[in-house]
């Protein structure tokens, strides 16, 4: 009971960091069109627009074709990973100590 306890009490500032609000850097802000937003509805917010825009590799659905406005905000990547995609968007969310 105590490990479970000591696990669930650093988890709350991990999903913190993914829903606190963020001001958001230049190219995230023109993504997304707004000037806050947390790490976490800004993923969604990509994964949107990969959806809506039909970004998706036909052949291979764990890879995304950018297009230019994806590749902003993506390292200027022609193609991403779905792997990748979490990583790529966290270099902007910088680390913020409580």
């Amino acid at each position: 009971m105590v490990l479970r306890k000591a696990a669930t009490s650093a988890c709350p500032k991990k999903v913190a960091s993914l829903v606190d609000l963020a001001n958001l850097p230049s190219p995230l802000r023109e993504f997304a069109g707004q000037s806050q937003m947390s790490h976490l509805a800004f993923f969604v917010r990509v994964w949107s627009y990969i959806k809506d825009h039909s970004l998706q590799d036909p052949a291979n659905k764990n890879v995304v074709n950018c297009d230019d406005k994806l590749k902003s905000i993506l390292l200027g990547k022609p193609q991403v990973e779905l792997a990748e995609l979490p990583m790529l968007i966290k270099l902007h969310f910088p680390k913020t100590s409580k």
